[in-house]
Order: structure tokens, then sequence, then C-alpha cells
């Protein structure tokens, strides 16, 4: 055994007596479990960083060696039914959940080399690289196989995915696209205007680039919000794009808000036009809009059963802090740390059951038809369809100290204090992590 002191840089410390045969990344786990701070990267006195997780400690530590743990980011990613996560500037990525969008990625891991950020289409992942390169892996058709495209993939600086495509911006502002063409991948008929991105943003099936100006280029399934032409003058000193399945609304340089699409579905926002003045986001369930004013109200407009009327609320909408959209309800942070819902009771719009718990809330995470609620003493509270992870009974007594919730569309994993792995929701569909549960200390 090796008698070793970890210690933190706030000066927290842990003794520990390490057995010879552990390696880095067994090392790592006691460590995490000793500090409650998951994810660390240790250094010796000497100043090496013990980054490999299948280095042997013997050799690398020496008896009473003291070691510094210096914590790192969990960032998380999901598809519709698998998860991904990783550190940035890491060499490997751990995902789990339905293998074919995206939860098995055994045959890229020898490609990732310090990866900056993971993106998410409906089925597949692409990772950016410290290089700027991409490296991706899920469903071929949802933008999982970028080979077509590969040698265009240099100097990426974002990337943007919508239900079945990926669309990534090039350092000289150009963009790049691939998946499934009839649902953004083929942004040819608008590529010469492409120029000058600063940013994109996506729907199920419909991409729009922020250009430099402020002006929108749109792609993708026309009646969707693929085709924006006929508001096109509108679209002027643009800050934000939102959209629902079949329609996108943007926030013009004047606070003000200009609809596109389908007009059941979000397209037509002239019944409350006057009241989308200083608008300071927009949030979007499938088929409905919501916009947080500058006031902290909100106004609501789509299809009435899925968001789109708040009417029964109204009164209890000001304050609001955040909202989050599932796939037809709506779930709003007050100031005071309590929380309302609406639209269809199925999805999440009705939080009857739980509503004396939901004090101190300080995030809300939603899965298609149910939401989940950080509170502020690190507890998690859930509602909505129990097949999409509104029932975290089984595990709710491992919901302590949680750090951060990530929601796929059919399960929730909650990163513990101490680095570990909570999952509920559809074992199928990324509600059970049992087989990377090991795999956590190699990241």
């Amino acid at each position: 055994m090796l008698q070793v002191t970890v210690s933190l840089p706030s000066g927290r410390s842990e003794s520990l007596s390490i057995p010879l045969s552990f390696k880095v990344g067994d090392l790592r786990v006691p460590v995490q479990k000793s500090l409650q701070q998951g994810f660390l990267t240790l250094v010796t006195a000497g100043g090496y960083a013990l980054t490999d997780p299948t280095e042997s400690v013997q050799g690398a530590i020496e008896e009473g060696d003291n070691l510094t743990a210096i914590a790192r980011e969990a960032k998380a990613a999901a598809t519709d039914r698998a998860f991904a996560l990783w550190c940035s500037g890491g060499d490997r990525i751990i995902t789990w959940g339905h293998p074919h969008y995206g939860g098995d990625s055994s045959e890229i891991q020898a490609q990732l080399r310090s990866v900056q950020h993971v993106q998410a289409s409906g089925s597949a992942f692409a990772a950016i690289l410290e290089d700027e390169t991409i490296v991706t892996w899920g469903n071929a058709h949802s933008g999982g196989d970028s080979s077509e495209v590969q040698n265009q993939l240099r100097s990426v600086q974002q990337i943007q995915a919508a239900r079945g495509a990926f669309a990534a911006i090039i350092a000289d502002g150009s963009v790049v696209t691939w998946g499934d063409p009839l649902g953004g991948g083929d942004s040819s008929q608008v590529q010469n205007r492409l120029r000058n991105v600063r940013q994109i943003q996506a729907a199920d099936r419909v991409f729009a680039a922020i250009r430099e100006d402020g002006s929108v280029v749109t792609w993708g399934e026309q009646k969707s919000g693929g085709d924006s032409s006929e508001v096109q003058s509108q679209l002027k000193g643009v800050r934000q794009i939102q959209a629902t399945s079949y329609a996108c609304a943007a926030i013009v340089a004047d606070g003000s808000v200009v609809t596109w699409g389908l007009p059941h579905f979000g397209g037509d926002c002239s019944q409350v036009q006057d009241q989308l003045t200083r608008v300071r986001q927009l949030v979007a369930t499938s088929y409905a809009f919501a916009a947080i004013l500058e006031d902290e109200s909100i106004v609501t407009w789509g299809h009435p059963h899925s968001g789109g009327d708040s009417s029964e609320v109204q009164h209890q909408l000001s304050g609001v802090q955040q909202v989050q959209a599932a796939d037809r309800a709506f779930a709003a942070i007050l100031a005071d740390g309590s929380v309302v819902t609406w639209g269809n009771q199925h999805s999440g719009g009705d939080s009857s059951e739980v509503q004396d718990q939901l004090r101190s809330v300080k995030q809300i995470l939603a899965t298609k038809c149910a939401f989940a609620a950080v509170l502020g003493d690190g507890s998690v509270v859930t509602w909505g369809n129990p097949e999409y992870g509104g029932d975290s009974s089984k595990v709710q007594d491992q919901l302590k100290h949680v750090r951060q919730v990530l929601a796929a569309s059919y399960a929730f994993a909650a990163i513990l204090a101490d680095g570990s792995l909570v999952t509920w929701g559809n074992a199928r569909f990324g509600g059970n992590s049992l087989r990377v549960q090991d795999q956590l200390a190699m990241l």
C-alpha cells in the first residue's frame, strides 16, 4: 500500500491508502468519493499530471506523495435515445443508450483527441476536436456519417443540429451541412448566401443562419419554416431564432417578434403581436411558443393544448426567470424559486402532485413528456409521464448532492458531486447506465 495525501486548491485534503496494483483510473474513484468532487485530474508534487487512466500508480507516485486534485467540468449531450458524457480537452467520450442513436461510440474512440464540444441530432453525435476537425457517429442517415463532407470540415467553429442533420460554421463564415437532405442536410440551394455566418439555430427539419449583418438564411423542410421568403424583409437585426416542429420565430432588433411556417403551430403570432414588445427570450415546445419579456412576464401562442394557451396560469406568470419546454408543455421558474406549468398534462403540464415540493428550484430539464427540477439543496423533483422519466422514485434516495441533470427524449441522467451517475426513465433509451459506470473514472 502507498500512503498519499490528496488536496484541492482550496486547501481541503484527505489521506488515502492506495494498493500498489492500482491504475490511475482506479485511484480517481476513492479520491472523488473522499473529496466529494467528480472528474478530477491528479497532479504530483513534481508537476506531473496523471492523465492516462491506464497508467500504473507504481512508479508514478511515491510513498507519502502530496497530490493536487484539479476539478474538470463534465459536459454532456443527448440524442433522442442516447447520452454522451465528456470532459473538455479529454480524449474519451462515454456513451450509453440505444446503439443506433449514438449510444455505442466504440468505433470512433481512437479518433478522439482533446474533445472540445459535442452536438447531437435526433440519432447521431458530432464532436469538435482541438484541431477543429469533426468526428461523427450514430445513425448514418441523421448525420452519423460525415465522410462525404469530411474534407470540408476543417477549422470548424460551431456545430448545430436539426433532428436529422448537422450544420457546421467554418472559420471563414461559410457553412457545411450533412445528414438527411430533406431535413436540412442539403444546403446547396442557399449555399451562395451562406457567407459571414455568425450563428446557426435549428428545429426538427429546419436550419436558420444568422449572418454578421443580422440577416437570416433558412433551409430545410419548406412548410416547417425552411422557406422564410415571405418575411425576409422583416428579418433585420435578428438576435435569436427559436422553432417548433413546424414554425420559426425570431426576435429582431427592436425587441419584437417575426414568425413564419404553419400558422396553427406558431407560424402566426398576429393575435398576440401587440404584446410581443421588449422580448428577451423565446422558448418552444413542438407546437407552441413562449416569449419571456423584459418585465419577466410571458406571452404564448401556437397550438393551445401544447402550451400555446397559458390563460389559466397567466396571473401566476410574473417574475419569470427561466422557461423549459417538453414536447407539449412548459415549466417556468419564478423569482421566488417556485414553478408554474401549463400545456398537455400528460407531457408535464400538470405539476399539482409535486407542487409543494417545488421550492428553491434552480434549474429545470425536460424529456419529451416529463420534467426534472433541481432544488437548491441538490435534490431532484420529477413529474410527467413515468415512461419518459417523470417517476424517479426508484432512484430518489440516490438523488442527493446533484450537480447537473441531463435529458434525452426518454430518460434523465444526474451527475452527483462525487462524479457518480444516476439515470432513470426508459432503460433502453438511456435510463440504464450500468454498462458505463466503471468507465466514469476514465474521463
